[in-house]
């Protein structure tokens, strides 16, 4: 307006400048609320933005979802929290195994069948990367070699890396570089030309795992269908035939020996002749012509745990059963698991046949899924911290991206919830942890279906969503 009023009269003069005044504040403080406001949304333009896998070499504990000390806030009322759930499940009689539990003390909250094991589908990563951290240590980096082979020839050495890409680095990808093929062939080539050898034959050792490489439970359409590659311990981009496309699944028959073809004519475009050998043992003792290593142990659960990665899961298991001495096959990573779960005192309940949950045979119990991300959202355990940093954010990040919390019934939990998921045939489960409407930290387990029918994933979410908007105290 060109004129300030007063009552129902014009202000001349003095009131002009008061009016003028008053109006100047009030503009300087709009600006400073619109910026108070700025500063509580997230940034990136005010959008949400699902979280990347942090580009470090060890996770620390993230803001939003501190360590499991809420031991000042109320504890919900049991009875409060079944009214909430029991309707939302369907009753007693409902396919639904279910726990929630304080993950501060433990002490159970809400159960239904919460003892009794069932296929837990892609939950059962929990128990695969919570036994990886704890024994092989966040820190951990798995190496790529390559050394002298006989006869002039090079051997190229699995460690167990599926994340050994051949494509060039990307500056958004999310998470820190994994170990790359071109940089083995440059050091390897160097090294050849420098002791005067550029003509060489490629073998390749993938001998550090043992047994089948797919699990005999495991669905035969599996491989073919691209859910993961024949696990190997010499892989390059997780098998994939079009690693730059991710719309597209295919996976090459036998890993190893395609990444020793790879590799050679990458050694090719480094100035050094190259054909592709045979599987074969490295030589004991022999000289290292070159190595790369993957991302660290933490980094690699977070992805795992984010997208549900099949073969990084199964890689990370029997990383296990390396570092306890066990063969590093199907039921040798199994056993290490549980060993390694049975240390840190929550193996009970839990009976697994592979690392990634593919197997319907596996089966966990709700309250072993909640004691176990409860423990890895103590504070005593800072070194499973990647178990939490990794947990899909609900209506955010991972396999609880949108639509999932995006729905009224379930939008309460959007942000809040941080959880795995699980998905077979007629199966559906979710486990991980949420602040309820009080501060309290808890953990919860929901495993639906009995793998005859079909199970709706948005009733968990809906389950999810009450844990974590219940001022239950």
């Amino acid at each position: 307006m060109s004129a300030e009023w007063e009552g129902d009269g014009h202000v001349p003069g003095r009131g002009r400048v008061l009016a003028v005044l008053s109006l100047s504040l009030l503009n300087v403080f709009t600006a400073a609320a619109g910026l108070a406001v700025v500063k509580l949304t997230p940034d990136r333009h005010l959008a949400p933005q699902p979280p990347g896998v942090a580009a470090r070499d060890l996770v620390q504990a993230a803001a939003p979802i501190p360590p499991a000390d809420s031991a000042s806030a109320r504890t919900p009322s049991p009875s409060v929290l079944a009214a909430r759930l029991g309707p939302l499940i369907g009753g007693p009689k409902a396919k639904v195994n279910a726990v929630v539990i304080d993950a501060v003390t433990r002490r159970p909250l809400f159960e239904q069948r919460a003892g009794q094991p069932a296929t837990p589908a892609s939950t059962t990563k929990l128990a695969t990367t919570v036994a990886a951290l704890a024994s092989v240590g966040p820190q951990h980096r798995i190496v790529t070699q390559v050394v002298r082979g006989s006869g002039g020839g090079v051997v190229l050495v699995g460690g167990g890396d599926p994340t050994l890409t051949a494509l060039p680095p990307r500056g958004d990808a999310g998470h820190p570089p994994y170990a790359s093929l071109a940089e083995l062939a440059r050091q390897t080539a160097t090294a050849l030309k420098t002791s005067g050898l550029r003509r060489v034959r490629v073998d390749y050792d993938a001998s550090l795992y043992q047994g089948p490489r797919a699990a005999s439970s495991w669905k035969p359409n599996y491989l073919p269908d691209g859910e993961l590659a024949p696990v190997s311990a010499l892989t390059v981009d997780e098998g994939r035939l079009s690693p730059a496309d991710p719309t597209k699944k295919g996976r090459v028959g036998d890993p190893p020996a395609a990444a020793a073809a790879l590799f050679a004519r990458m050694l090719a475009k480094n100035g050094v002749v190259a054909k592709a050998g045979r599987a074969t043992a490295a030589p004991q003792g022999a000289a290292r012509l070159g190595a790369v290593q993957s991302p660290p142990l933490s980094a690699l659960v977070e992805h795992l745990l984010t997208d549900s990665d099949n073969d990084v899961a199964e890689a990370v298991a029997r990383q296990v059963a390396v570092k306890l001495g066990r063969p590093a096959s199907f039921a040798g990573a199994a056993q290490a698991v549980r060993q390694v779960l049975s240390t840190l005192g929550v193996a009970e309940g839990v009976l697994v046949n592979d690392g990634s949950g593919l197997s319907p045979r596996n089966r966990i119990s709700p309250v072993a899924l909640a004691r176990i991300v409860s423990l890895a959202a103590g504070p005593e355990r800072p070194d499973l911290r990647a178990v939490i940093t990794g947990l899909p954010v609900a209506g955010f990040s991972g396999t609880l991206r949108p639509p999932r919390y995006t729905v009224p019934a379930s939008q309460a939990g959007a942000g809040t919830v941080r959880a795995k998921t699980g998905t077979l045939a007629g199966v559906s489960t979710l486990a991980g942890v949420a602040h309820d409407a009080d501060g309290r930290l808890l953990a919860f387990a929901f495993m639906a279906g009995d793998g005859k029918g079909p199970v709706d994933p948005g009733m968990l979410d809906r389950l999810a969503a009450a844990v974590a908007s219940c001022g239950c105290g």
